[in-house]
């Protein structure tokens, strides 16, 4: 099991903003796979280091990626997403001829959900518990 991530400061901030993404190559193609699996990790890992983000976890399937990522509070869930299929598509398909057969090399969707070191019942509870009431 992965230690839990650590809360970032920057100035007067405090945050732990993680997304956990997966989408999936267009027509489900199982095209990432050997040297092209290696590669779109690579391109992962320096696109990361470049934004400041923190790759928690990556799997890369055949048809699928599953991405959990810590990013700053600017970072919306649809500029990570483009800014990790911008940049692999591009790479991929100039390194990789044979991705040049499909239309493009991912879909135009994915799946978003935000995770941090609690789970939303415990935020929830937190929340709604009479003790935090000015009443």
């Amino acid at each position: 099991m992965l230690p839990l991530p650590e809360y970032k400061t920057h100035n007067h901030l405090k945050f732990l903003l993680n997304y956990h993404f997966v989408f999936i190559p267009k027509r489900r193609k199982k095209v990432l796979v050997a040297d092209i699996a290696t590669r779109l990790r690579e391109i992962f890992l320096a696109l990361s280091i470049e934004k400041g983000w923190d790759i928690l976890a990556l799997e890369v399937a055949p048809d699928h990626v599953y991405l959990f990522v810590a990013v700053n509070p600017v970072d919306t869930p649809a500029l990570v997403i483009k800014a990790f299929k911008g940049r692999s598509s591009h790479h991929l398909r100039a390194e990789f001829p044979e991705l040049k057969k499909l239309p493009s090399l991912w879909t135009s969707s994915y799946f978003v959900s935000t995770a941090g070191n609690i789970s939303s019942e415990i935020v929830k509870k937190y929340i709604e518990d009479p003790h935090h009431s000015a009443n």
